[in-house]
């Protein structure tokens, strides 16, 4: 009748350098080329999908694992803000769709801002290396540069 009870202990390592340095190393790349050091080119595109994508999607899913919806959601975030701001204009650049408006755009953007203000303030209870991640990407999606 009393079986003994198994505990599995969880010794996988914190995913969230992984998802951070992914997403920073691509940011800094994405804003060289706001800042029109050089043209959207293949090595944006690649970091984005490749490596800042997959790292923090790969992170994100740790985190699920580990049971830090906190994280799951801001990794996985991450990513998909960048492949859509990018899927937008490619959209258009290949004809599949046409190119987006003021209006929409600004819809688009204020919904990013928003989430990333709620991370934010989510984030004051966590460490500070959080609260800079979303201070700046609310920051940088809200600044007049993104068109």
């Amino acid at each position: 009748m009393n079986e003994p009870i198994t505990q599995i202990k969880d010794t996988t390592g914190n995913p969230a350098p992984l998802g951070l340095l992914g997403f920073g190393m691509t940011t800094v790349l994405l804003n060289l080329h706001n800042a029109g050091f050089y043209e959207l080119n293949s090595m944006i595109l690649a970091m984005g999908i490749c490596y800042g994508g997959a790292a923090q999607i790969i992170a994100g899913i740790m985190e699920w694992k580990k049971g830090n919806t906190f994280a799951t959601t801001a990794f996985c975030f991450l990513w998909f803000v960048l492949v859509v701001a990018r899927g937008i204009d490619r959209l258009a650049e290949t004809g599949m769709a046409s190119p987006s408006n003021d209006t929409a755009m600004a819809a688009y953007l204020a919904m990013w801002g928003l989430f990333t203000a709620v991370m934010f303030i989510g984030a004051l209870r966590l460490n500070r290396a959080l609260q800079i991640v979303f201070r700046n990407s609310h920051n940088t999606i809200l600044s007049p540069r993104h068109r």
